[in-house]
């Protein structure tokens, strides 16, 4: 069988097993909605809190998306809160500026908004070059990315937030279509981009490749260094659209919004079906998993409960996950973390084969 065909028939296999775990999540979803409805009715139930829901997502989930696809490729990016406030900061910045000269407020919302984008891809490009290139541990790569552009932010706003933002961009946040937030459709559309790059395309071809096994992907003629570029480029592309949608939400950009967002990214994403060693990446399970813990948040506070308590729910959540991912022998993702990317190629070279001694030299061996 050909290699085309088998990474085929993998790929097949993976959509299958993504969307029998996606399905019970959709119940797990349904189950969380009537049981908190039952206990709290006047205030889980009611449209009100169910659109307060579609707002939170958004935000969460899309930072949980660029954790995703990250582990897809059997690395990680602990920046993207980071890289999120960064890219919202220099984005509203931009914006603010604009409408002082006298611009008008959708062009200066449109031009802040490229801005961040940029500001993201920029920052996942560096992301990619030190794990791609300097070969550094992407756990490690992206702790200090984190702490950079989070030191850069601080040092740009002095730590103070910065608000003025554009009508237009503050409509991101506030406005819906249908009933819905507009937020909750700009990350549908996000997740079906994203859903169709991984599943329809080359590209995500080649990221699940490199994460399922680097050395079938230098068999196959990939170039890891360019994949992992591409692959935390995007990240932080997706992580720049999550910071443009909560400086709209909270109609201001700091430097250390969304502090506790990056454990419970983390714990969606798991949740979610990824496989943190490499070769799945569940778009649309992300999502529902995010959809879950915010109703659970949102059932926790309408019932005016410790907010302490969602956080011990997450630990849990994410313990009882990584528990069964380890008893399915999928736990190598630690150690793959912390270790240093290895060389384009590197894994096509053989080891080399010990040198046949000589006659005259096993003769002197026999010689007392």
């Amino acid at each position: 069988m050909s290699t085309e065909a088998i990474l085929v028939r993998k790929r097949v296999a993976r959509l299958h097993e993504s969307a029998g775990h996606t399905g019970t999540l959709l119940i797990v979803l349904v189950g969380v909605i009537v049981l908190f409805s039952a206990l709290n009715p006047r205030v889980f139930a009611t449209p009100l809190n169910l659109q307060s829901i579609g707002y939170a997502v958004p935000e969460i989930a899309l930072l949980a998306l660029a954790i995703a696809l990250t582990m897809s490729s059997a690395g990680i990016d602990l920046s993207v809160v980071a890289v999120a406030n960064l890219s919202s900061l220099g984005g509203a910045a931009v914006a603010i500026a604009m409408l002082q000269s006298g611009m008008s407020d959708p062009v200066a919302a449109l031009v802040g908004i490229l801005v961040a984008l940029v500001i993201g891809l920029v920052c996942g490009l560096i992301n990619g070059a030190l794990i791609a290139y300097v070969r550094i541990a992407p756990i490690l790569a992206t702790l200090a990315t984190m702490t950079l552009f989070t030191g850069i932010a601080i040092v740009l706003t002095r730590g103070e937030p910065l608000y003025g933002l554009p009508e237009t961009t503050l409509a991101l946040g506030v406005q819906t279509i249908a009933i819905v937030p507009l937020s909750s459709w700009i990350l549908c559309v996000v997740v079906a981009l994203l859903f169709l790059l991984m599943n329809r395309t080359g590209f995500g071809l080649r990221v699940l490749l490199v994460g399922a096994s680097a050395e079938a992907a230098d068999y196959s003629g990939i170039r890891r260094s360019h994949v992992l570029m591409g692959t935390y480029a995007t990240a932080g592309v997706i992580a720049a659209i999550a910071g443009v949608l909560m400086s709209a939400r909270s109609a201001s950009a700091t430097a250390d919004y969304g502090a506790s967002y990056l454990l419970l990214a983390i714990t969606i994403a798991v949740l979610g079906g990824t496989n943190p060693s490499g070769g799945r990446a569940p778009i649309v399970g992300v999502a529902v998993a995010a959809l879950i813990l915010q109703s659970i948040s949102s059932g926790i506070t309408g019932m005016q409960i410790s907010p302490y308590i969602y956080q011990i729910i997450q630990g849990l959540i994410l313990v009882v996950v990584l528990v069964l991912e380890s008893r399915r022998g999928r736990l190598g993702w630690l150690s793959s973390l912390m270790s240093r990317p290895v060389p384009d190629g590197a894994a096509l070279t053989p080891p080399a084969e010990p040198a046949t001694p000589s006659r005259r030299e096993r003769r002197g061996a026999r010689t007392p």
